[in-house]
């Protein structure tokens, strides 16, 4: 991994909360680390292929990186307008899926369930 790739994943661990691929360039390069917009959506793509990132898309289908602590892909509640991500027990689907699997033969079966709304600070300040 290139000191610019390990600039990425760190600089994605300090945020809390899903960011795009400008977004996360942007305040990379207000803080001082140079780092080119390539770079930084190549190490966010190889980041989610190594589990290390979730995803989720916006309302016009950007996607957005969040830095995924444990091992295993978890499901949130993103609110729309401040794109704080709330993280779901979904334990239910995950099971569902499973049995989708088991019952249909497919192998590698993958999935997506992206939940939104608007969250109680963005209620409260009009967000």
């Amino acid at each position: 991994m290139t000191r610019q790739r390990a600039a990425v994943v760190q600089a994605l661990a300090e945020r809390a909360d899903f960011v795009s691929a400008q977004q996360l360039h942007a305040s990379m390069a207000e803080s001082g680390v140079p780092v080119g917009l390539t770079t930084v959506y190549r190490a966010l793509q190889g980041l989610e292929r190594a589990g290390g990132a979730d995803v989720v898309r916006d309302e016009v289908g950007e996607r957005l990186y969040r830095h995924r602590p444990a091992v295993g892909h978890r499901h949130y509640l993103i609110c729309r307008c401040c794109r704080r991500g709330q993280p779901l027990d979904t334990d239910m689907v995950e099971h569902w899926i499973a049995g989708v699997t088991r019952t249909t033969g497919f192998a590698e079966v993958e999935h997506t369930l992206e939940l939104t709304g608007v969250c109680t600070h963005c209620r409260s300040t009009g967000g």
